[in-house]
């Protein structure tokens, strides 16, 4: 097999962060295809099944702030190991990163499986039917967790090394999976039963273990030692500096994950006020936000780990270099996100809605939201860079501050005239603030030769 791994110390910027970025973009994209093909079948049973996996998923979202631990705290250490030519140091932090996976994974479908009714009835849905569509889709898709777990950390891993091909090709085989299963199970075509949502959750966690295995089966192909995973032994013991590491650079990404997806569990409580309409909308207007905010943190774990090998061997200019060609690349990329989203609500919309009254919300939707794709997207590449140079902590409580301001300003904005349309314009203004401000902040902290 050819050699995957690209190197990220020497040669042109823009070739080897390129080489690295395309792959993960490409992917990230996948992912989204993957998601929205998702909510456009479910949207065939109507807004209410929507609404349900909408909130279903909420809580694999929130699952992801665990996840994020062991992938960001695995990525930022393997690559400076890399950067300073310590391999043997990379395995043991994949190592013990793949520990805590297992762990977490398990921890949180058994919390998930076993208060399943408790935590959907804090949405207050007030619907049966809804209801009962979340409890379905988040129970097996909760309780299967530890696929998208393992799968979010080996991507990781692999992109710390410089290869960003393998994942791509797994996530590529998941999303033909995933596309051929959906419909027949959620409809039931031919000689398959009609599942409907529970469908969508086979679907789902089915591809996600396809992904899974094929990520595996990329280390043991790769040629010679090429893969730090390679021959790993992954129950041995591995020694406490190691896991420290990793919470040392994941543990504030993981609670500025979490308090992310709470900020929006409590912003969907608000919006179930408007009906499961308003539920759905908010609910696939992220997936379809995700075009633009997944490429931009595809190429975000590009920068990521070209900032932390360069940063570990020592070219802080190269890193400078590079984040200046990754803002333009992603602006405009959001830019032209920003477009599409004020241009074509209307088209956008009844890909996933037939209710004329719920096209009418997504329309205003996308308009608002759509307003701030550009600082969304260099928000999350710049998160990338700093998390590079191990100021996860720095990123954590801007993010914080900034996303909790939403609970508040959507309070104010949705007691004015504006309505339901005071919490997208809560969000889409914040959005704008976080990106100038991770600017302001890459800028200062890299003013300086090196790095504390």
């Amino acid at each position: 097999m050819r050699n995957r791994q690209i190197c990220l110390t020497e040669g042109p910027i823009l070739r080897s962060l390129v080489a690295l970025a395309v792959p993960i973009m490409a992917s990230s994209f996948l992912n989204t295809v993957y998601s929205i093909t998702d909510m456009a079948w479910i949207g065939m049973l109507g807004s209410k099944a929507v609404a349900g996996v909408g909130v279903g998923g909420m809580y694999v979202w929130l699952s992801q702030g665990l996840s994020s631990l062991a992938r960001m705290g695995a990525q930022v250490n393997v690559a400076q190991s890399f950067g300073r030519g310590r391999k043997d140091e990379a395995r043991e932090y994949a190592r013990a990163a793949l520990k805590l996976t297992l762990v977490f994974g398990a921890l949180f479908a058994l919390i998930s499986v076993v208060f399943t009714e408790g935590l959907v009835s804090l949405f207050h849905l007030g619907d049966e039917e809804t209801v009962r569509y979340a409890e379905e889709y988040m129970r097996l898709t909760c309780g299967m967790v530890i696929f998208s777990y393992m799968t979010v950390v080996l991507t990781g891993i692999y992109t710390a090394q410089g290869d960003s091909k393998t994942p791509l090709l797994a996530n590529f085989i998941g999303l033909i999976i995933n596309i051929i299963m959906d419909p027949l199970l959620i409809l039931g075509i031919g000689p398959f039963p009609r599942m409907e949502v529970i469908g969508a959750a086979v679907a789902t966690v089915s591809a996600q273990f396809i992904v899974m295995m094929v990520m595996i089966a990329g280390v043991w192909k790769a040629p010679g030692n090429e893969n730090i995973l390679v021959g790993i032994r992954l129950f041995s013991p591995s020694e406490r500096r190691y896991y420290k590491g990793i919470f040392r650079i994941g543990l504030p990404t993981a609670i500025q994950g979490t308090v992310y997806c709470g900020i929006s569990m409590i912003l969907t409580r608000m919006v179930a006020v408007f009906g499961p309409g308003a539920v759905a909308v908010q609910r696939v207007g992220g997936q379809v936000e995700a075009v633009s905010w997944n490429t931009a943190d595809g190429f975000a774990a590009a920068l990521n780990a070209f900032a932390a090998q360069n940063y570990g061997a020592g070219q802080m200019e190269r890193v400078r270099k590079g984040y200046r060609i990754s803002f333009w690349t992603i602006a405009v990329w959001g830019g032209l996100i920003t477009l599409a989203f004020v241009l074509f609500p209307e088209q956008i919309s009844r890909i996933f809605f037939h209710e004329a009254e719920v096209i009418g919300i997504s329309v205003d939707y996308l308009i608002i939201v759509g307003l701030s794709e550009a600082f969304m997207c260099v928000e999350l590449m710049t998160v990338g860079a700093l998390s590079g140079l191990g100021r996860t902590k720095l990123c954590s409580m801007i993010s914080i501050l900034l996303t909790g301001s939403r609970v508040p300003l959507a309070i104010l904005l949705s007691m004015t005239p504006l309505a339901l349309n005071g919490i997208w314009w809560a969000v889409a203004l914040s959005s704008m603030v976080k990106g100038v401000l991770f600017v302001a902040a890459f800028n200062r902290v890299t003013a300086r030769e090196r790095v504390l």
